[in-house]
């Protein structure tokens, strides 16, 4: 199956069944269909062709999954994109990939989104339209076409309805659905390829593992531009005909009376949400409707799963384990585990897959010992956007994904995660790359030379640390780094902390020695 036909099957088979509900609007599965078939119309009228790639920048919303669901059935490659990075950071996406189109706001958070991607100065030869999903008119300087979402929609009113379901025919289970950009070691952007087959298969196995069921209310507050929110998100809420609340960006309050209003059953986010869900006054609302909430992403300890399930009461707990690269799973633990097994562990891998654990020589440890964790089945990418490099130095000739992650495997098959092989840092949830930010810091006029690390913190887990020797002369201020590094990076990425050094260790190839500044932090 793909994707647009998982739409028409539940719009066929559970026409009258809430696919959406919330503030934002509510929607059938039948209304859904018909929604997602004018953004089909919409892209073929436009001139977008199958294997044709658009982006989405844009807040979770309505118009976020129609846009996606639509595109997707005129066979339209997605490019997720998150709403954290700036201008210059999303133009690389879309010249990596070779976005025709890209869908975004005029305003998000006090920020204009076009103006921002103009203002980036990065040439986008193959990128046409810009479509508004928000209520703007449309209106702008830059080199392509701006739309507006009923200036986007119009023309596809001509397209016939026949016309519509030929494309969508078009669309095979081993085509290519979406390339999720993740940066690596290098820092530069690498886009992940997933198909709509093995993106089913592994949000199937993912809803039953998880319990996700028909008529569940789900609180989308993941972002959709993040496997968490899309896949383990819409598309779970699909394959499970529950009913999806969106969100448009998380807030402990609103949240509280979401839950309440709209009965949710289902929340699932980073442990940072539930620890401000605590904090707040939860007393004061009605959250009995809640029976299943997920986390991971983070270290989890079993103190917060203990006041999941007692304060917030919430009866399952579950966590998972996973990477872009991986379809966004490797494992998943049960949410009827006792607290210390859902955070002591991440679980179990997915059927048809295989987790090795392997020390330094490739070879398997044996059960406890650890290693680097790899994985083999449904859950692994098709590779990397034209870098057949990397993709090979990722999945060996075995087809075994190299995570770069240090775990254990016991005998019951429970995985556990021990350290990372790689510099990567979760900041609430997100993953930071140290050299990403490293290659941006560098561009400053009085830095000389910089590492990136992540240090603990309360909240948000990590935060980055950035150790920096000055340039000769300079006067590095701390505050001022960080504060310039604000318009470049994302905010998740903007060091917390910027220490001065003279000098940073090194070994004798001349690498930073990162685990002697995490000793010394």
């Amino acid at each position: 199956m793909t994707i647009p036909g998982l739409v028409a099957d539940r719009a066929r088979r559970y026409p009258d069944a809430v696919a959406i509900a919330g503030p934002a609007g509510r929607f059938t599965f039948a209304e859904l269909a018909e929604e997602v078939a004018g953004v089909t119309r919409a892209a073929m009228a436009s001139g977008l062709e199958v294997g044709d790639r658009v982006g989405i920048w844009a807040p979770n919303s309505v118009r976020w999954i129609v846009t996606a669901l639509g595109m997707l059935g005129a066979g339209v490659t997605l490019v997720p994109i998150s709403t954290r990075l700036r201008g210059a950071e999303t133009a690389e996406v879309l010249a990596r990939s070779n976005a025709k189109a890209v869908c975004t706001v005029q305003q998000f958070l006090g920020r204009d989104y076009p103006a921002m991607l103009a203002e980036s100065g990065r040439p986008l030869p193959d990128l046409e339209h810009l479509i508004l999903l928000d209520d703007a008119r449309g209106e702008g300087d830059a080199d392509w076409d701006i739309s507006s979402w009923e200036g986007f929609l119009a023309p596809g009113t001509v397209i016939d309805p026949q016309s519509t379901r030929d494309r969508t025919a078009e669309v095979e289970p081993d085509s290519v659905s979406d390339i999720l950009f993740t940066s690596g070691t290098t820092g530069a952007p690498k886009g992940v390829l997933a198909t709509h087959r093995q993106t089913l298969e592994v949000f199937s196995q993912w809803a039953d593992a998880v319990t996700l069921r028909p008529r569940d209310r789900y609180l989308l507050v993941n972002p959709f531009s993040h496997t968490f929110g899309y896949k383990a998100g819409i598309l779970a809420c699909l394959l499970r005909t529950a009913t999806m609340v969106p969100m448009e960006r998380f807030d402990t309050t609103a949240a509280l009376r979401l839950i309440e209003s709209e009965r949710i059953t289902v929340l699932a986010g980073p442990p940072t949400l539930f620890t401000d869900l605590l904090a707040a006054d939860h007393d004061n609302y009605m959250l009995g409707s809640l029976r299943l909430a997920g986390t991971g992403g983070a270290t989890v300890p079993a103190e917060l799963v203990r006041r999941i399930r007692d304060d917030l009461r919430v009866p399952y707990v579950f966590t998972a384990y996973g990477l872009t690269e991986s379809i966004g799973v490797v494992s998943i633990c049960p949410p009827d585990a006792p607290a210390e097994l859902v955070a002591g562990t991440v679980g179990k891998g997915l059927q048809g897959s295989e987790i090795r654990i392997l020390d330094r020589d490739g070879k398997p440890v044996e059960p406890g010992e650890p290693g680097e964790i790899t994985v083999r089945g449904p859950n692994v990418m098709l590779g990397y956007l034209d870098d057949p490099e990397a993709t090979a130095a990722a999945i060996d000739a075995d087809g075994f994904l190299h995570t770069g992650d240090v775990g254990t495997l016991d005998e019951e098959g429970y995985l556990r995660i021990t350290d990372r092989l790689k510099d990567m840092f979760i900041v609430g949830g997100f993953n930071a790359y140290p050299a990403e930010i490293e290659r941006v810091l560098l561009e400053h006029p009085d830095i000389r030379d910089v590492a990136v690390i992540g240090i603990p913190n309360d909240r948000l887990g990590e935060v980055g640390r950035a150790v920096v020797v000055p340039a000769d002369g300079a006067t590095a201020d701390p505050a001022a780094i960080i504060e310039w590094s604000r318009s470049r990076l994302a905010g998740y990425k903007v060091p917390r902390e910027v220490v001065l050094v003279d000098d940073l260790p090194r070994n004798a190839g001349g690498k930073v020695l990162k685990q002697r500044l995490r000793d010394r932090a």
